[in-house]
């Protein structure tokens, strides 16, 4: 227990090195009050970033002024020794690797929201709710479909809109709408870890240039048997039979230009693609320019709506006459902006408390003493407790000396391990919300050894084909 902890409080104190021309002017703070100050302060506030569903405090807020504080100590100390400027090209590193990140999410986010306001989700979901599917067929599609959406749109959202379908059918089967809410936990979780753009931690990887962009592929065959393995062992334990009927065709809820903007979605990834692998320039520029596909077909779209509107309503804001208006800044302002703050947050202070010192030292002893292999399997069962994002974002800064392999390993152990606990992942804390007494903490835990053979099963398979 105590080398678990040992190992958990290295990964969240490592982050970038500064640059070598200043390296040689950094001061090791580990044993320094400093040091001590900033470990305290920033446990404190990923302790609220735990208890968040506990005390309803937002998780960017803990993590904002956590890093806030870290910082000014460590300027403090430097300035004591007048180093005045090594700190500050340290903090503008951590902050441009943030920025990449933010932007890029950003668009990403716009997009998906423009999806949302358009009915194509909508849509997915009324087209299986009106089939009269099985409860097993259901089990299956639902869990297939989040595999499938989540690479390219966020495992969050998918896990949403599945979950609102098998409560749309499975009212009266409490069982039935468990089963399916952990196996679509555990399907978007799967299906973002094979692709650069299915999760954040894969984002980070490949911006970061660790693997190339079709690398990520390789890992498909092993996600598809972590999502497979758990779900045919929980297939057994599903209701026989089919759902009441939930009424007849409900009409259409795609609006005007959704299909377009799916389209122009993957135009973007494209172009995103393109930047970074020919161009050589940072995939976050080919998101930019997607953005503005956006706009511009936003500006067409709002335009169409004013040009069919009546007159009576040609002084009202779009969309409130009833018609399908559109407006990119509206879908821009209902990003998850706790969520991109919340990284900001980690990314400053667990860079912070590297550039204090802990880098070496958590480097040396996880991937020195314990291996690779051990050390990245278990990357992946403690991001079951603590979020994905502080530990891979630990391990790319560490950037410890491993071939393709292995940083194949520890991003498909870092994407599928939040599977294992309901409070592992975003999708699993969104479902207990949405699925309130019905998906829970402890009916998760139930079947956490068959995530668990399938976790395994898929590390297997990932060197009996990639090794």
């Amino acid at each position: 227990m105590t080398r678990f902890f040992t190992l958990l409080l290295g990964l969240l104190a490592s982050t970038a090195v500064i640059a070598s021309d200043s390296a040689a002017t950094a001061l090791d703070l580990t044993g320094n009050w400093v040091g001590y100050a900033a470990i305290a302060i920033f446990s404190a506030a990923y302790f609220l970033v735990i208890l968040e569903e506990q005390i309803h405090l937002r998780k960017s807020k803990p993590v904002l002024v956590a890093a806030g504080i870290i910082w000014m100590l460590i300027a403090l100390a430097y300035n004591s020794h007048g180093l005045t400027h090594v700190a500050e090209q340290a903090i503008r590193q951590n902050f441009l690797e943030y920025a990449e990140l933010f932007f890029f999410l950003l668009v990403a986010m716009t997009y998906i929201n423009a999806m949302i306001e358009r009915g194509v989700f909508d849509e997915l979901r009324n087209w299986l709710v009106v089939r009269g599917f099985s409860y097993r067929s259901l089990f299956w599609i639902t869990g297939v479909l989040a595999f499938l959406i989540s690479p390219v749109a966020d495992n969050l959202t998918t896990a949403l809109i599945m979950c609102a379908v098998i409560l749309a059918v499975g009212q009266d089967k409490s069982k039935f709408i468990a089963l399916g809410c952990i196996n679509i936990v555990i399907g978007a979780n799967a299906g973002g870890a094979f692709s650069p753009f299915g999760d954040i931690t894969t984002l980070m990887v490949w911006q970061k240039g660790m693997l190339p962009f079709w690398a990520f592929f390789k890992l498909f065959v092993p996600s598809v048997v972590n999502f497979v393995v758990p779900a045919l062992i929980m297939h057994f334990a599903l209701p026989a039979g089919k759902p009441a009927e939930v009424g007849g065709d409900r009409g259409s809820e795609l609006k005007e230009g959704g299909l377009a903007i799916v389209f122009l979605f993957f135009l973007t990834i494209v172009t995103a693609v393109s930047f970074h692998n020919f161009l050589h320039l940072p995939p976050v520029f080919g998101m930019m320019l997607g953005l503005g596909y956006l706009k511009f077909y936003g500006f067409y779209l709002r335009n169409k709506t004013h040009a069919t509107a009546t007159i009576a309503s040609m002084d009202m804001p779009p969309g409130s006459d009833g018609k399908p208006g559109f407006d990119v800044f509206d879908n821009i302002a209902k990003a998850e902006w706790d969520t991109l703050f919340f990284f900001y947050g980690v990314i400053m202070a667990v860079g912070g408390l590297g550039f204090i010192g802990y880098l070496g030292m958590a480097s040396a002893y996880i991937y020195g003493e314990l291996g690779a292999t051990t050390a990245n399997v278990l990357i992946g069962l403690m991001s079951a407790i603590v979020d994905n994002i502080p530990v891979m974002f630990a391990v790319l800064t560490m950037n410890p000396d491993m071939p393709e392999l292995q940083w194949l390993l520890v991003t498909l152990t870092a994407g599928v391990g939040g599977s294992l606990l309901s409070i592992g992942s975003a999708a699993g804390v969104a479902l207990m919300g949405q699925a309130r007494g019905h998906y829970t903490f402890f009916g998760h835990l139930k079947w956490t050894p068959a995530i668990a053979v399938g976790y395994f099963a898929s590390i297997y398979v990932h060197f009996l084909i990639n090794g």
